[in-house]
This record gives C-alpha cells, structure tokens and sequence, in this order.
C-alpha cells in the first residue's frame, strides 16, 4: 500500500465509525484495521466520539442556547463584590505601608537622637597639639617687622608667616635653603602694609635639611631672613 493509499483509508475512519461508507468501502476500512496498529488506535480513540454524534438531532444543532434568567445581574453583582473586594485590600496594604513608612521614621528618628545624646555625653574631641618650632625673623626694611614658627611634616616643613609693615599689594617670594646652599621655594603672598599678614607656606624640603628662609622683593631682594 502506498502512502497517499493509506492517507486516504486513514481519513475514512469518520465516516466507517459512522456507518456511512457503502459495503465494499466498510470491509476495506476493516482489512487495513486489521493489519495497522496506527490506524487501529486512532479508531479506538474516536469510536467512543462517533457513538455519541448517533444521539445528536441534526435538526437542533443550529438552534442557540438560551441563557438562564437573571445571569447578568448575578455576573455584574459578583464583577462588583470582587472590585470592592480588591479595593478593599489596597485599602489595606496602604494602611500598612503608610504604618511601615511612619515606623521607620520614628526608628531612624530615635536612632538619630540616640546618637545625639551619646555625642552630647560624650566628651569633645581634641586634636593633638601641633608643635611649633619658633624661629627668629630679621628685617633689612625700616618698620618692618615679623615673626615665624616652623612645622616638621613628613611630607616637608610649613612656615606660618606674620609680617607688618610689607609694602601692601606687592608680591613677595619664600625660598627655603638648605645645608648644600640649595634654594627651594616656599610659595608667595602679598604684603598688607600696616596691618598684620599672616600666612602658611610649605615646602619639600624635610625639616633635617633646612637652615633657614628669605622673604624676597619683587626686584630679589632679602627683605627677611630667618635661621633654623
């Protein structure tokens, strides 16, 4: 048997379940049950289905199925129990989210005056003592004056610087010099003229390796000189 024979004796199966093939068709839809299993399944898997199209009126199959009374309002009446239902619970989860939000913020609130009054029990922290290594500054201007304190860093040393009497508005140059006769700058400022300057100049220039500082003009001049 070819393929498209057995496609064609498979599509019969309706209508040999249904008893509407002539003699001949019915007794060769039979022999090929008899020898395919495929064929034979299929048959017994729609059998029970062609057994109970026999108890359909044809004449009723078209006729639409009527709904029971009142199905509407009993849909819409549940439709809007179930809506209420639902807003019922959002209602209620707000309630709880809006309790969340307010407990977290009375925590994070006591959490916060906790800590304040632990810092305001707690005694103020005081930094360590920085120490100030005091040099004597000379002047080579009249009415000028200004005094210095060094401190060692590891990075290198800062000088707090205060002058009077610097010409206000002009610029003025700190260079530090070292044991090898090395000059390495300090920074700049401008001076204030009668009123008191003060400044902090650092440099790389490892306390160890410094002899001392000048305070130059805008022309180079050494208007101060300290030793360290």
């Amino acid at each position: 048997m070819t393929p498209e024979e057995h496609r064609m004796l498979r599509e019969m199966l309706g209508a040999f379940t249904l008893g509407h093939l002539s003699a001949e068709e019915e007794a060769s839809i039979q022999a090929h049950l008899d020898g395919c299993p495929d064929c034979r399944r299929e048959f017994t898997e729609i059998e029970p289905l062609a057994r109970a199209l026999k108890f359909v009126d044809p004449n009723h199959v078209s006729d639409l199925a009527t709904p029971a009374p009142q199905l509407g309002q009993r849909i819409f009446a549940a439709v809007a129990v179930e809506r209420e239902q639902q807003d019922r619970r959002a209602r209620h989860r707000l309630v709880l989210v809006a309790a969340a939000v307010v407990f977290a913020i009375l925590a994070v609130g006591g959490v916060g005056l906790a800590i304040g009054e632990n810092l305001a029990e707690a005694p103020a922290a005081t930094a360590p003592a920085v120490p100030i290594e005091p040099v004597a500054v000379s002047s080579t201007l009249d009415g000028t004056r200004a005094s210095a304190g060094i401190v060692a860093h590891t990075w290198g040393i800062e000088i707090k610087l205060q002058a009077v009497g610097l010409r206000s508005g002009s610029s003025y140059a700190v260079v530090v010099t070292t044991e090898d006769g090395t000059r390495r700058s300090a920074g700049a400022f401008v001076g204030t003229g009668e009123q008191v300057m003060n400044c902090n100049l650092n440099t790389d220039v490892l306390r160890p390796d410094a002899t001392g500082f000048k305070v130059l003009d805008e022309t180079g001049q050494t208007v101060l000189t300290a030793d360290m």
